[in-house]
C-alpha cells in the first residue's frame, strides 16, 4: 500500500466501518426507545402498511364498542323502568281487586281508586323517564327501534327494539280514564290489568333477550380488538432483549471503530520519520 500524505485509504476504511456502526447504532437506539422495529415505511413498507390497515380497523372497533356500549345503557335503563312498572302493576293488582269488594263504602272506593290513580302516573312517569342519551324505547317515540354499529365496516348493525309501555297501548291496555268507582269500572280494569301484566313481561323478555345479545357481541368486539392489538404487535414490535444485546455489542463497535480510525489518521506521522537525518 502506498504511503502518501493526501490519501489515507486506512483512514477512509475506518471511516466507513464506524459511519455504518452509527447508523446501526442510531437504528437499535430508536427501536429500544419506541419499542418498535418497524415505524414507518421506509422500515419496511409491506408490515407498516399492513399494520396501518390492522389500526384503523382497531380505531373502528373502537366507535363499535362505543355504539354497543350505549346500546347496553339504554337497554339497561328501559329494563329498569319496566320493572318497576311490573312492580306497579302487581300493585295495581291488588287494588284493583280490592275495588270488586261489593261491601265497599264510597269513602273507601274513592281511596282506592285515588292509589289506583297515582299508581297510573307513577307508571306513565316510569316511561316518560326511561331514557338514557336521548334514547326512549318504552314511550313509542321510535317505532322502529334504534340500529347500533356491529363491525368494523359499519356495514352490519345490531337492534334494540321498541316497546310501547304507554298507557292506554298496546301492552299496557289500563288508562288514566279507567276507574274504580264502580264494580264495572273495576271488573274492566281488572280484565285490562292481566292482559297487561302478560304482555309486559312478554315485552321485557324480549328487551332483556335483546340486551344479552347486545352484551356478547360487545364481548366478542372487546376481544377481538385484543386479538387485533396482538397480531400488530407481532408484526411491529421490537425483541427488547435482542435489541439490548445489538446495543451493547454495537457501543463496542463503535468505541473499537472510533480507535481504530484514530489510529489510522497517526499513519502520515511515520512519513515524517524517513526524512528525518
Amino acid at each position: 500500500m502506498t504511503n502518501s500524505v493526501h490519501t489515507n485509504v486506512a483512514a477512509q476504511i475506518a471511516l466507513q466501518n464506524l459511519t455504518t456502526t452509527n447508523t446501526r447504532l442510531a437504528d437499535v437506539q430508536s427501536r429500544v426507545s419506541t419499542g418498535l422495529k418497524v415505524q414507518g415505511a421506509k422500515d419496511n413498507a409491506a408490515i407498516w402498511a399492513i399494520a396501518q390497515n390492522q389500526r384503523a380497523d382497531v380505531g373502528a372497533l373502537g366507535a363499535v364498542k362505543q355504539s354497543l356500549d350505549r346500546a347496553t345503557s339504554i337497554a339497561d335503563v328501559a329494563l329498569s323502568a319496566g320493572e318497576s312498572i311490573s312492580d306497579l302493576l302487581n300493585q295495581l293488582k291488588e287494588k284493583v281487586t280490592a275495588a270488586k269488594d261489593t261491601s265497599l263504602k264510597t269513602q273507601s272506593r274513592q281511596l282506592l281508586n285515588a292509589d289506583f290513580q297515582a299508581l297510573m302516573k307513577a307508571i306513565k312517569s316510569a316511561v316518560d323517564n326511561a331514557a338514557f342519551d336521548g334514547g326512549n324505547i318504552l314511550n313509542g317515540s321510535l317505532t322502529t327501534g334504534i340500529k347500533f354499529l356491529a363491525n368494523a365496516d359499519a356495514s352490519a348493525f345490531v337492534t334494540l327494539a321498541s316497546k310501547n309501555l304507554s298507557l292506554g297501548g298496546s301492552i299496557i291496555e289500563l288508562s288514566l280514564s279507567d276507574s274504580l268507582m264502580t264494580l264495572t269500572g273495576a271488573a274492566n280494569a281488572l280484565n285490562k290489568l292481566d292482559d297487561s301484566i302478560t304482555q309486559l313481561n312478554a315485552a321485557l323478555g324480549e328487551i332483556g333477550a335483546q340486551a344479552k345479545q347486545i352484551q356478547a357481541h360487545n364481548t366478542f368486539v372487546s376481544k377481538l380488538v385484543d386479538t387485533l392489538e396482538s397480531g400488530i404487535g407481532n408484526l411491529v414490535d421490537a425483541d427488547l432483549a435482542k435489541e439490548s444485546a445489538r446495543l451493547q455489542a454495537l457501543q463496542v463497535q463503535q468505541q473499537l471503530g472510533a480507535q481504530s480510525l484514530s489510529i489510522a489518521n497517526q499513519a502520515p506521522q511515520i512519513i515524517l520519520s524517513l526524512f528525518q537525518g
